[in-house]
């Protein structure tokens, strides 16, 4: 089944892409060995506190002014000397640097301000430099670089151009993230990048927005897709990812914003089928991770249903804990008994897990045995509620009667389920037979070999 395959597919680890001629010849490794000795030369003006010291991967942020060996300012980032005000803000071994500053910060402590004297080959007279100057700046002059560290930390690079960054302040719980079209509530305020608040929510109620709706900035968005429930992070993004929405009316003048989010709750919506006919929102969590907890695979169900029409007033035309005695729906996933918008849902559910899920008439009665109440072409919404499941045996330890007992068993479903003209789901059922008995059969005639030998042995 389709929802299995994808669902997995989400956490497999993405394949990296292979560097270009122009990215190895740009990389720190690369570039470090054009160091040569008296190249870079660094004197302590102010020490800085701790013992740690920045790394490739850490983001720094830190005040540079450049000057000439006469004292002359060239460049700076401090508005007393014509700058912005605004420090700079880089990811070592990733940002476009000069090769001095990639290696005189890393030798640097928290709050530390140190003089780099740095000659050509190592700032922006360097061959390629991945930094470019205006015509009139002296590139080709030994320079001053005199440098505070105002912080580093380690962080999440969200995007390849580092327009988005993620700071974690406070680890959130579990393994799932939200993505569209997932419900959010979080805590988030924004500043700009010299520290001025631009817009604050963090009383009253958590701010509520729905993932792919554009409710809050693209950037922030994509930031708040890698974070857990409950954790605290700073996300950084540039002006290319931001956008004008609810939460910011105006981004006029806006060249980056760093975003305190707390990411207090979400809830679980899919789009299973990825055309908005098939949703799952879950109404209470279950027990476990998602999806490594989820009955993915053909599993034995029991799940507690109330089944709706989809119209003003709800008709219920179905409901276990009436029409059933009270008893809960015990089934079979892989076997077609349910319908398949259903079965696909539920197959998503965590254990204790309450969901509901609003279905087309294709994924629900137009295809399976409908309900007295239920009228052709309705569109159908399930409450659900997984109580728990059991996985498929699998045959270890299994004799080889028990094993051929339970093939012609599978055998005997799938043949069903050709006759019912459910091919995808009999296919299943014959490939999943003839692949475990293939692997049983081996250890089979081991366990037969092994009992041989000590035949003969006695």
């Amino acid at each position: 089944m389709a929802v299995v395959e994808d669902s997995e597919e989400e956490f497999k680890p993405q394949k990296k892409k292979p560097a270009s001629e122009d990215d190895k010849r740009q990389s720190p490794l690369f570039r470090r060995k054009k160091i040569t000795p008296g190249s870079l030369m660094k004197a302590l003006i102010r020490p800085g506190a701790g013992e740690k010291k920045p790394t490739d991967g850490d983001q720094v942020i830190y005040h540079c002014t450049i000057r000439t060996l006469d004292g002359v300012v060239v460049e700076s980032t401090r508005a007393e000397f014509g700058g912005s005000g605004i420090p700079k803000r880089q990811v070592l071994g990733k940002s476009k640097m000069i090769l001095g500053l990639l290696e005189g910060i890393p030798t640097m402590l928290n709050g530390e301000v140190a003089m780099f004297k740095v000659k050509p080959e190592l700032h922006y007279g360097e061959e390629d430099s991945p930094v470019s100057v205006a015509d009139s700046f002296p590139k080709d002059d030994e320079l001053h670089f005199e440098i505070e560290l105002i912080d580093f930390s380690k962080v999440k690079v969200i995007s390849e151009d580092l327009g988005i960054i993620k700071k974690v302040k406070e680890e959130g719980q579990g393994w799932e993230q939200p993505r569209e079209p997932y419900e959010v509530k979080a805590w988030i305020s924004g500043k700009s990048a010299d520290g001025k608040m631009i817009f604050s929510h963090t009383q009253g109620e958590p701010f509520f927005f729905t993932f792919g709706k554009s409710e809050i900035p693209k950037g922030l968005e994509m930031g708040i897709g890698t974070m857990a429930r409950g954790e605290k992070a700073v996300i950084y993004v540039t002006k290319e990812y931001l956008s004008q929405c609810s939460l910011i009316p105006s981004i006029e003048g806006i060249a980056e914003i760093h975003f305190d989010v707390e990411l207090v709750h979400f809830v679980q919506v899919r789009d299973v089928l990825g055309d908005g006919r098939l949703i799952k929102r879950r109404l209470r969590d279950g027990r476990g991770e998602f999806p490594m907890d989820c009955p993915l695979h053909d599993s034995l169900l029991h799940v507690h249903y109330k089944g709706m029409l989809l119209n003003e007033e709800k008709t219920v035309f179905y409901d276990t804990r009436v029409d059933n005695n009270g008893q809960p729906l015990e089934f079979r996933s892989g076997e077609g008994l349910v319908p398949e918008g259903f079965e696909m849902c539920t197959r998503l559910m965590l254990p204790g897990e309450i969901a509901l899920v609003t279905c087309p008439p294709d994924y629900a009665y137009d295809k399976f045995p409908r309900p007295d109440r239920v009228p052709q072409g309705a569109h159908i919404q399930w409450e659900i509620e997984l109580l728990d499941y059991e996985k498929q045996k699998d045959w270890t330890g299994f004799n080889f009667r028990e094993i051929m007992d339970d093939v012609e068993n599978i055998k005997g479903t799938g043949n069903r389920l050709f006759k019912e003209g459910k091919y995808e789901l009999a296919k299943a059922k014959y490939e999943h037979a003839l692949s475990d008995f293939s692997t049983a059969n081996v250890a089979a005639q081991i366990q037969l070999f092994h009992s041989i030998k000590r035949t003969k042995e006695q």
